[in-house]
């Protein structure tokens, strides 16, 4: 309203000027009472062209034909000129032009009142040239003012994106990150605890075997260790070191994983039908990690006496693991199988896992006792 307030001021002293003038050149016409209160009313309505500009444009449009009647200045043809370009760039096309042919009649009424003659033409050319070239600067006026909104709204868009992508990806990454260390951990610790129940059996009746028992605690932890290490070094350093990486397990690390759980005290087989060498490294981390949770929960849930085995199948397209136990048989038999058991977050774990690579997961009580965990993974992912 501040500029506003300033063309109106000028248009105010542009027509006290010209009335001046024309009374120092010809002496006093119409009274200073009329001329000084119309100027004011003719102008003082272009404060507020921004905020009310279809009631202004109509109030300057009254007030303009008395002006102009009374042939005082050019305050009607300035500030009506005004209302047309606000017209045109603040409410549409439709009502500038509108109020353009009510401009138009509005003038013919006054020339008519007025006998002007002559002059009018060259009036009326240029109070055409006036309006036609107050339409066009609305129309590019306009037209610059919704491309600088478009331009806003596309940036405003792609920082909103940007930041959703950023919060995509800390989540996914905190996602994988607690599937690691759950994995890590709850194996380790699974082992751990059933071998030193059992080192506390046989502490004093079999020496021995409680010594093996122990070393088995050792050795797990130490390599729980070393897999949280290098964890928590990839969270620290946000830029990549060239210390040496110990590579993530896999697929081919099947053997060692059995017969660290048969050292834990379950008995596992270990069935491979084809090569498991050559496989993404995404598909054979997840293959050892849904071997490695299933044995685990074997050790903490199967019970005294459990067998677990392990099939792994794979073909031209898919990888297939199953891993089964007979522990609890006849408890979990009564689970109907239709009925497969969501699990903790070990199992959520897993079938994150699958689905991360287009696979599947099923986990649920056997057909004939016991548990079973049956995954199912592309041997090549889709690009």
């Amino acid at each position: 309203m501040v500029g506003d307030s300033l063309i109106a001021l000028l248009f105010l002293v542009l027509d006290l000027m010209l009335y001046v003038a024309e009374a120092a050149s010809s002496g006093p016409g119409k009274p200073w009472y009329v001329i000084v209160p119309m100027d004011i009313a003719m102008t003082a309505p272009l404060v507020f062209r921004r905020r009310y500009p279809l009631a202004v444009a109509y109030v300057v449009l009254v007030i303009g034909f008395v002006h102009g009647t009374l042939q005082i200045g050019f305050g009607s043809l300035t500030t009506a000129a005004v209302l047309l370009y606000t017209l045109v760039m603040y409410v549409g096309r439709r009502q500038a032009l509108y109020y353009l042919c009510a401009q138009i009649a509005s003038g013919v009424v006054s020339f008519v009142l007025n006998s002007q003659g002559q002059s009018s033409l060259v009036f009326s050319i240029v109070v055409g040239l006036t309006f036609a070239f107050c339409w066009v600067l609305g129309e590019f006026m306009g037209a610059r003012q919704a491309y600088h909104a478009e331009v806003e709204a596309r940036l405003h868009l792609l920082e909103t994106e940007r930041d959703q992508a950023s919060r995509i990806a800390v989540a996914e990454e905190r996602g994988r990150i607690a599937r690691e260390l759950h994995d890590v951990v709850a194996h380790a610790v699974s082992v751990i605890v059933v071998q030193a129940d059992g080192a506390s059996y046989a502490l004093r009746s079999d020496p021995d075997l409680a010594e093996r028992a122990v070393q088995t605690i050792s050795h797990t932890g130490r390599e729980a260790l070393a897999e949280l290490r290098r964890l928590l070094e990839v969270l620290r350093n946000e830029q990549p070191t060239d210390g040496p990486r110990i590579p993530q397990p896999g697929a081919e690390s099947l053997g060692e994983l059995a017969q660290r759980v048969r050292e834990a005290g379950v008995p596992v087989r270990l069935e491979i039908e084809g090569g498991l060498t050559g496989l993404p490294t995404g598909v054979s981390l997840g293959v050892y990690r849904i071997v490695q949770e299933s044995l685990t929960n074997t050790l903490k849930h199967a019970g005294p006496g459990a067998r677990a085995l392990v099939r792994v199948r794979r073909s031209d397209e898919r990888v297939d693991v199953e891993i089964t136990d007979d522990g609890a048989g006849k408890a979990r038999a009564l689970v109907p199988e239709a009925h497969s058991l969501p699990g903790g977050n070990g199992v959520i774990g897993m079938r994150e896992r699958a689905t991360l690579y287009g696979g599947s997961l099923d986990v649920g009580p056997a057909p004939g006792g016991g548990w079973r965990v049956h995954a199912s993974l592309p041997v090549r992912l889709a690009p």
